[in-house]
C-alpha cells in the first residue's frame, strides 16, 4: 500500500448517523443534535467502544462530581481538542495507517467479503442481497478495521503463520502449526450481548457511558487502569510491553486489537493479534454481563429467539437489594445511579451478533443474527420497588409462556400430530405479542396496581397465540382446542402474596 497518508477519520465522513448520513470523528463532536449511531448492532458497539475511548484519552474524569463538571459540552469540547494534537494517527493509508500493522504484511490477503460475517462466502447461500458482497469505499474500509479489532471470527482465515513477537507461541498448535484464530475480545464464542445507557442524543450517551478514574481503579479487572490509546502507541507484536499493558487496561478492551490487519489492494493482510483474556478467566468488555457467582462464570449471550429486553431484569439486578448475586454490567451499574440524578429519561441499549462454532470455525448460519433493543426508563420510578414489581411481572410473562406452550403441545397430543415445534411457535409468537406492550409494562411497574391492570393484555395475546396456532375447523380440532385452552383465572387474579 502507499505510504501517502490520505483518508483521515477525523475529516472524512465514514460514521453512520441515524437520519443524517455518514459523518467525520469532527463533525460527530462537533454537532449536539445527532441523535444516535447508525449501522448493524455490531457497527454500533464497535464505533460506541472508540468514541469513547477517544473521550477517555481526551479526559477521563476523576469522580463523579467531576464527571457531572465535565457535562456533555466538555466531552465534546476536550475529544475535539484531542482530536486536532493526534490528527496525524488518524489516516487509513499512510506510514502510520489507523489501527493497522504494516509489520503484518507478509500475512495472507483476505478478501473484505471473507471477514465480514453477514456476508455469504464460499458456498454459503445467498439470501438477501445485503449478503452479497460488493466494492468497498475508503469509509467501509474504516468500519471494517475498526469492527475487525474486536469482532474477528474465529477460525482458519487468519494467517498464522505470520508472527511478531519473536518466540511467541500463541499463535501456533500443539503440533507446532499454525493455529485456528481464537474469536476476538468482544464476540466471545457465541456472540456476546453488549449494553450501553442511551441518552437523548448521541454526545449525551459518550457522557453517561463514560468511567472515572475512581470507578476504573475499583475494579480489579483492569490493574492498569485506563492504559493509553492504541493509535498513541501500536504494539509491535503480540505479546510486546505494550500489547501486555493493553490486556490489563479498559483502552484495551476498548480498543482490543484482537486482529493485525493491513489494508491491501483488494482486500486484507489478516492474521490474529493480541489474545486477550476472556469471562472464564474474570475479563469482560465493561459492557458485556456476565455472573461470577458460579464456580463456572456465565455470560449472557446473544440469542435471536430471546430479545434483549426479557433480560431486563438480568441487567439490573443491583437495583434488588435481596441478594448481590447474579449477572453484573459494569458499564449499566457503575453509571445508573449518577445517570438518574442527570437526566429525566434513561434508555438501555443491547445488541450484538449471535454466531455458530464448529471446529473452531465460527460463521453465522441458520437462525444466527444481528438482535438489537431498546427500552426506556423514566429515572423518578427506578428503583428497588419498581424492579421488584418488574420482577415480578416477568417471572408471570415465563409463566404465561410455558401455559402457551404446554397448551399448544396438548392440543396437537390429543391428535396424534407433530408437537414440539407448534409449541414453540405458539411460545415465540406470545414473546412477539408482549414486545409490542413492554414498554408500557415497564413504566406501569413504579405503581404496583397499574401493572396488574395490564395483565389482562397479556392474557388476550396467551389466547392469541394458542388461537392463532391450533385451529377449530373441525368437531375434533374443537374438541382439543376447548380441552387445552389455557386458563388463566389464577393470573388474572390479584396474588396471594401482595405486590409491592
Amino acid at each position: 500500500m502507499t505510504t501517502e497518508n490520505r483518508f483521515n477519520l477525523i475529516d472524512e465522513p465514514w460514521i453512520p448517523i441515524v437520519d443524517v448520513g455518514q459523518v467525520s470523528l469532527k463533525e460527530l463532536f462537533s454537532h449536539a443534535d445527532y441523535r444516535a449511531l447508525g449501522g448493524n448492532p455490531v457497527q454500533k458497539i464497535a464505533l460506541t467502544k472508540l468514541l469513547l475511548a477517544i473521550a477517555h484519552a481526551a479526559y477521563t474524569p476523576e469522580d463523579n462530581d467531576d464527571w457531572a463538571k465535565l457535562g456533555v459540552d466538555g466531552v465534546a469540547k476536550k475529544s475535539l481538542e484531542y482530536l486536532e494534537r493526534w490528527h496525524d494517527r488518524f489516516y487509513l493509508y499512510g506510514e502510520k495507517p489507523f489501527l493497522q500493522m504494516p509489520t503484518i504484511k507478509a500475512a495472507a490477503v483476505q478478501n473484505f467479503g471473507a471477514v465480514l460475517p453477514e456476508i455469504s462466502a464460499g458456498n454459503t447461500t445467498v439470501l438477501t442481497q445485503s449478503q452479497v458482497e460488493k466494492n468497498l469505499t475508503d469509509a467501509d474500509k474504516s468500519l471494517l478495521i475498526l469492527q475487525l479489532m474486536g469482532f474477528g471470527l474465529g477460525g482458519k482465515k487468519t494467517d498464522n503463520s505470520v508472527v511478531l513477537s519473536p518466540g511467541y507461541q500463541g499463535k501456533f498448535n500443539d503440533k507446532g502449526k499454525p493455529s485456528t484464530g481464537k474469536p476476538s475480545a468482544s464476540i466471545g464464542f457465541l456472540g456476546f450481548l453488549h449494553n450501553y445507557l442511551q441518552g437523548k442524543s448521541l454526545q449525551e450517551t459518550l457522557w453517561l457511558n463514560l468511567f472515572t478514574q475512581k470507578q476504573i481503579s475499583d475494579l480489579p479487572v483492569f490493574p492498569q487502569g485506563m492504559g493509553t490509546a492504541p493509535w498513541e502507541q501500536m504494539p509491535v507484536g503480540e505479546s510486546c510491553a505494550i500489547a501486555e499493558v493493553l490486556k490489563s487496561g479498559l483502552m484495551g478492551r476498548l480498543i482490543p486489537l484482537s486482529r493485525f490487519c493491513l489494508l491491501a489492494e483488494n482486500g486484507l493482510h489478516y492474521s490474529e493479534g493480541i489474545a486477550h483474556s476472556g469471562y472464564k478467566e474474570g475479563v469482560i468488555d465493561p459492557s458485556v454481563s456476565v455472573d461470577f457467582s458460579t464456580k463456572d462464570p456465565k455470560a449472557i449471550w446473544v440469542d435471536p429467539e430471546k430479545r434483549p429486553w426479557r433480560l431486563l431484569t438480568a441487567l439490573l439486578s443491583f437495583f434488588s437489594q435481596v441478594s448481590n448475586k447474579g449477572f453484573d454490567c459494569y458499564q449499566l451499574r457503575l453509571n445508573m445511579g449518577r445517570a438518574i440524578q442527570q437526566i429525566p429519561t434513561i434508555g438501555i441499549w443491547s445488541g450484538g451478533l449471535r454466531v455458530s462454532s464448529n471446529a473452531g470455525e465460527q460463521y453465522v448460519s441458520g437462525s444466527d443474527n444481528f438482535v438489537e433493543s431498546i427500552i426506556q426508563l423514566r429515572s423518578s420510578m427506578l428503583g428497588e420497588i419498581w424492579f421488584a414489581n418488574l420482577q415480578l411481572e416477568m417471572d408471570e410473562l415465563d409463566k404465561l409462556s410455558k401455559i402457551v406452550y404446554g397448551a399448544t403441545f396438548n392440543y396437537f397430543k390429543s391428535q396424534n400430530m407433530e408437537t414440539k415445534d407448534q409449541a414453540a411457535l405458539a411460545s415465540n409468537l406470545f414473546w412477539q405479542l408482549c414486545e409490542r406492550r413492554f414498554q408500557d409494562l415497564v413504566s406501569a411497574c413504579d405503581d404496583a396496581k397499574q401493572a396488574l391492570a395490564m395483565r389482562p393484555i397479556f392474557a388476550r395475546f396467551v389466547h392469541k397465540a394458542y388461537d392463532t396456532c391450533c385451529p377449530n375447523d373441525t368437531a375434533r380440532q374443537l374438541d382439543a382446542w376447548a380441552k387445552n385452552r389455557p386458563d388463566l383465572r389464577k393470573y388474572l387474579k390479584k396474588p396471594t402474596k401482595e405486590a409491592v
